[in-house]
């Protein structure tokens, strides 16, 4: 019954979706939604903090206990609150606040907070000005929203933002949404205040967990596994063999290099012990990023936000790229005024039957190949920029064995991870070079063959740019 259990387990984990994430927009966002509503001789903001898992655990690490955390916060969040009606600045205080931790990917929790703000009372008649700014979290990726709506006998006259949230006030958000999500921090509207209106309400804390829940915030995949209550030795073999086949799969999202490997390999004539060399540089690099990353966000999150390290990440493995395919294109450049073909290599022939004895002898064609982009430098180079970049599902696997004392075992599902990420790496190299050793068997004497080579150079060349261009964008 055990062994069946154990099989349905590894099905229904293979079958859940492959970015399997608890929060729509991802393990590192910070999300927020201000709704600017003048309510009768006041005007009340509605502030919605909505962490995911990874900036909850660094929140939570720090704070004493959630209701000191959620006074702070209000605290803080008010600083970074600018209004002002009719040209003066307006004060806002927290008059009530509600927080919940809904749960997360992999046992962590994420985080709701909602504070209610309150200006003081406007004597002014007829129509104002109203500014509304948001400067907290900033440089923090994430949805950002604001809205204004009038309540009781106030009146919006006009204003640069909607009535109503497009995310359910980050309840729900828009799946056509989630890769571009709105990034709006400010509104303007000019309105006429009124002598009554009602005060808005909050969510209750169990409200909040009810209404979290309808957003399908369920676990699954790759992080589902570290949260799992019982780990017997059988499941613990079956978690391995599905945190292997996670990596696998995330080797074929986008990213890590998968054209440059097989580029890269064409280029410089690579050989099979070349592939198996990269998938083990990109364990190496991939499990060593993933330990640094949580290092950091365990040790140093009072001085850098992890996420902010992708961007930097991201360039160091454009610019590695950039360097080897330099190297491999400066080389076929020497090749070819020493007037070689761009294929590369140096054949010696020898011709001819030889007869010992009664016996002959044909000797066969050898070749002698130079490949000094093939050399560790460039396995390095590429190795390091295809594993460079943590999955961040496996940093929360991280982090949530540290919170659940299950140090041991999320390191070796990680280890897994990292090695099912390299095969996919070895097996596309493995492809390269033997795809390309099948052309060198056949008698392709054009020049589109000869010169592969230096067209696969000149397409690493071409991919690290093109990655470096992404990469500098988000710097500048």
């Amino acid at each position: 019954m055990r062994r069946l259990l154990l099989a349905v387990l590894a099905l229904v984990v293979l079958w859940a979706p492959a970015e399997a994430l608890a929060h729509p927009l991802g393990n590192f966002t910070v999300n927020r939604y201000s709704r600017v509503q003048p309510s009768g001789d006041r005007v009340y903001v509605l502030y919605v903090l909505d962490l995911a898992e990874i900036p909850t655990f660094r929140e939570r690490a720090q704070a004493r206990n959630a209701e000191a955390y959620a006074d702070t916060t209000a605290d803080r969040i008010a600083h970074g609150l600018r209004l002002s009606v009719g040209g003066e600045r307006l004060v806002l205080e927290p008059l009530r606040r509600t927080i919940a931790f809904p749960p997360g990917a992999g046992g962590l929790r994420t985080t709701r907070l909602q504070v209610l703000f309150r200006s003081p009372r406007i004597d002014s008649e007829g129509s104002l000005a109203l500014r509304y700014t948001d400067t907290n979290f900033a440089g923090r990726i994430g949805w950002q929203e604001v809205t204004v709506r009038a309540s009781g006998d106030s009146r919006v006259v006009s204003a640069s933002v909607p009535t109503r949230s497009i995310s359910g006030e980050l309840l729900s958000y828009p799946k056509d949404l989630l890769t571009s999500p709105p990034d709006v921090s400010s509104a303007t509207a000019r309105f006429e205040p009124g002598t009554s209106g009602p005060v808005p309400t909050l969510l209750d804390p169990e409200q909040l967990k009810a209404r979290v829940a309808v957003r399908n915030t369920a676990d699954g995949g790759f992080a589902a596994l570290i949260a799992e209550d019982e780990l017997s030795f059988g499941f613990v073999l079956v978690s391995l063999l599905v945190a292997l086949f996670w990596g696998a799969v995330h080797a074929f999202s986008p990213g890590h290099g998968k054209a440059i490997v097989a580029g890269y390999l064409v280029g410089t004539r690579g050989r099979p012990r070349d592939a198996f060399a990269l998938g083990a540089i990109v364990t190496v690099t991939h499990t060593a990023g993933v330990f640094a990353l949580g290092g950091i966000t365990l040790v140093l999150s009072e001085f850098i936000v992890p996420e902010q390290l992708y961007p930097w990440l991201n360039l160091v493995s454009a610019l590695l790229v950039v360097a080897v395919g330099l190297g491999i294109l400066r080389w076929r450049i020497r090749v070819w005024r020493r007037g070689d073909s761009f294929g590369g290599g140096h054949e010696h022939h020898h011709h001819g039957d030889h007869q010992h004895g009664g016996v002959a002898h044909s000797h066969s064609v050898h070749a002698h190949h130079h490949e000094p982009g093939s050399g560790r430098g460039g396995l390095l180079g590429i190795g390091i920029s295809a594993g460079i970049i943590p999955c961040p599902t496996a940093l929360v696997v991280l982090l949530a064995a540290i919170s659940l004392q299950r140090i041991g075992y999320g390191l070796v599902l990680i280890v897994a991870f990292s090695f099912g990420l390299a095969a996919s790496v070895t097996s596309i190299g493995l492809v390269a070079v033997t795809a390309r050793r099948r052309f060198n068997r056949m008698s392709f004497d054009g020049p589109v063959i000869r010169a592969l080579p230096a067209v696969s150079a000149v397409a690493v060349l071409g991919l690290g740019i093109v990655m470096t261009l992404r990469a500098l964008s988000p710097l500048l």
